[in-house]
């Protein structure tokens, strides 16, 4: 069994955080889930982006059911509520760039996790399936939030209906992750992806999430409103200072990052 069900690690501003249960494809196990928002916690206050991704051969599998049987009769309200809410929420509300890496299978609850993120990333082996309706539960974790954001309603109601898998290529040509890269040097390419993130300008970076994230619950005034507020704070910031100058004089920008 893995000691450690999240692994962090720190590098050049990117904090990478590995779901570390192979042997059941990294299903989302209580003690995974407090590990996983500690470790999101953490990241959020000394890495300038986060990478998630999944040890072995798949992202995660989605919920342990084993693990929440043992716990007695299974509520799953008051799992959704006290563990995946605050889990979902620090993903969102992270002021970092969260980036998933999507190496294998991402299923259940685990494509939901995937769908949170800011960016997806997957090889294109990879594959997301709302398997919720496969042992008679609905999607959760956000999936009812996420996919008809994503993708359309249609898409997402054959989706989670019918439970099929949706390979990386055709969840990237329906809007529902920024790529598919071939699995062959699908590491390297997500490492080079999240550097780029870890040198840009932070404050910006946050700004864009924030503004994003807002849009689809705003009305044109609303987010009109909310994109002066936020640029003006930027016009204020060093890294715009940096940017213009570095525009000027021909050079990479050096950023503060956060």
């Amino acid at each position: 069994m893995s000691q450690n069900p999240v692994i962090y690690a720190l590098s050049e501003g990117v904090a990478t955080l590995t779901l570390n249960r192979p042997e059941v494809m990294n299903a989302l196990s209580s003690a995974l889930r407090t590990d996983l928002l500690a470790a999101l916690r953490r990241a959020a206050g000394e890495a300038r982006v986060i990478v998630l991704t999944g040890a072995g051969r798949a992202f995660c599998s989605g919920q342990d059911l084993i693990d929440a049987q043992a716990m007695g009769a299974v509520d799953f309200e008051r799992i959704l509520n006290e563990e995946y809410v605050p889990l979902i929420r620090a993903i969102t509300d992270c002021p970092l760039p969260v980036i998933a890496a999507v190496n294998g299978a991402a299923a259940g609850a685990g494509a939901n996790l995937a769908l949170a993120c800011d960016v997806v990333i997957a090889a294109q082996s990879a594959s997301f399936i709302q398997s919720f309706t496969r042992i008679g539960l609905m999607p959760d974790a956000g999936g009812t939030y996420w996919l008809p954001r994503q993708v359309g309603m249609a898409r997402a109601m054959g989706a989670a209906l019918f439970a099929e898998r949706i390979m990386a290529d055709q969840a990237a040509e329906w809007g529902m992750i920024w790529e598919a890269v071939p699995d062959e040097g699908f590491a390297a390419h997500v490492a080079a992806r999240a550097r780029a993130l870890a040198r840009g300008p932070g404050l910006a970076l946050h700004a864009v999430k924030q503004a994003l994230r807002a849009s689809p619950d705003n009305d044109l005034a609303a987010q009109l409103a909310l994109e002066a507020r936020l640029q003006g704070q930027l016009g204020a910031s060093r890294d715009l200072a940096e940017g213009v100058a570095a525009f000027l004089e021909k050079r990479a920008p050096r950023f503060e990052g956060r």
